[in-house]
């Protein structure tokens, strides 16, 4: 399966990573690494509860990832992993419970915190989210792997899983996944103080392909609306959809086979509804594909964007002529923004999924507005499965410098 393919490289290129770099986290605290004061109560909790899903050693997280011999000197401390349910805010405004997986290292120095973003998840193996912290998922082998080395990691479920999976994935919905990530990190924050472990005042953030935009997404709200209660020291978005109006161009565009239109149909579907414009799959999908589209989303598609999109949709888009999506793919547009914490874009140049205009787009536009501290990473001949080795390197080995 596509996503359990992203899954499987991803695990191994983590690991790999640090087979490589050697990164290990200072066991000196610097000045700037002393735990933060205790700040005032907050006006808002986002908190509901934890649970402890156990506390596993240094041999057993080394024991998880055995096609990666040197593991068992990559791994420092013991860690304990612990569900979070929290509140945050759906699409529609109203409030729901969250979850994901805070994975804590045992230590009494003061660590930061990272927040991994996951990359796509169908409904049905919705089991792979981070909360169920299970065999087989990234979080629970290479992410404990990366937790281990040294960092408080907050993954999110988002909106969709976990306890919240009765409620659809806002799928490639820039400002739920960045809000459901954000008040992942406050619960997270919010049970540091309250268990009393030590937080230094670095944040950092990770995550490719849906991970990729997510962290994009984050980055830019937690700079424009939360530098009060976290400052962003470094993110590496991977392979992320940033440019979605020169996407959607794209998409609509091509003549050649498109392997992953089933999950460009998610992104519409998810638009359609979020934004309410509310139409049904004929306007946008050609017969049969329609039907079979009403009765399962998630269904085989054709590879040819012509047979699957409807003429006159594809014309709409293409003419300027359709604002209320053309409305919705503008407000999933984050390429273009200034950042002023450092931000290093990851994309293989031959991503024939996520195409590498995405980051190329963002980092032109984000030079443009004179940001100083991004850069662009170039993964050469790298598709969007095969870059995420290299990816998963350089990502940490980047974010290793601001430690």
């Amino acid at each position: 399966m596509l996503f359990k393919k992203i899954k499987s490289w991803a695990a191994r290129g983590l690991l790999v990573s640090w087979a490589a770099l050697g990164l290990m986290a200072s066991s000196s605290c610097t000045k700037e690494d002393t735990p933060l004061a205790q700040a005032p109560a907050a006006p808002e909790t986002h908190l509901v509860s934890s649970t402890l899903l156990g506390e596993y050693s240094t041999t057993m997280l080394a024991s998880r990832v055995p096609e990666i011999p040197l593991a068992g000197a990559l791994v420092r401390y013991p860690i304990r992993a612990y569900k979070l349910t929290y509140t945050t805010r759906n699409p529609d405004g109203q409030m729901v419970a969250a979850s994901g997986v805070l994975l804590v290292p045992v230590t009494t120095q003061a660590l930061p915190l990272l927040s991994y973003q996951h990359g796509t998840i169908r409904p049905d193996d919705e089991s792979r989210a981070p909360s169920y912290y299970r065999s087989g998922s990234e979080v629970y082998s290479a992410v404990s792997v990366l937790a281990s080395t040294g960092y408080i990691v907050s993954a999110p479920d988002y909106i969709g899983y976990g306890v919240s999976k009765a409620l659809p994935h806002p799928y490639e919905h820039a400002a739920s996944l960045a809000s459901a990530s954000l008040d992942m990190l406050r619960a997270a924050k919010e049970f540091c103080q309250k268990e009393n472990v030590a937080l230094n005042q670095k944040n950092f953030l990770l995550g490719y392909s849906e991970g990729g935009f997510a962290t994009m997404a984050l980055h830019k709200l937690m700079q424009e609306t939360a530098a009060d209660e976290f400052t962003v020291t470094a993110s590496a978005p991977g392979a992320g959809a940033y440019h979605k109006t020169a996407f959607a161009r794209y998409i609509l565009e091509s003549t050649q086979p498109l392997s992953f239109l089933s999950t460009y149909v998610w992104v519409l579907d998810t638009y359609n509804r979020v934004y309410s414009i509310n139409r049904p799959y004929s306007y946008h999908f050609n017969q049969p594909w329609a039907s079979q589209l009403q009765a399962n989303p998630f269904g085989e598609v054709p590879t040819q964007a012509s047979q699957l999109f409807a003429s006159s949709f594809r014309a709409s888009v293409l003419n300027n002529s359709d604002t209320q999506m053309l409305a919705a793919f503008r407000d999933n547009d984050i390429y273009d923004w200034k950042p002023t914490a450092p931000l290093a874009l990851f994309h293989g140049t031959a991503d024939d999924y996520v195409p590498y205009f995405n980051s190329q787009d963002a980092y032109n536009a984000m030079r443009a507005r004179g940001a100083t501290q991004v850069e662009l990473r170039p993964i050469q001949g790298g598709n969007h499965f095969s870059s995420v080795t290299v990816y998963t390197l350089e990502a940490l080995g980047f974010i290793t410098r601001y430690y």
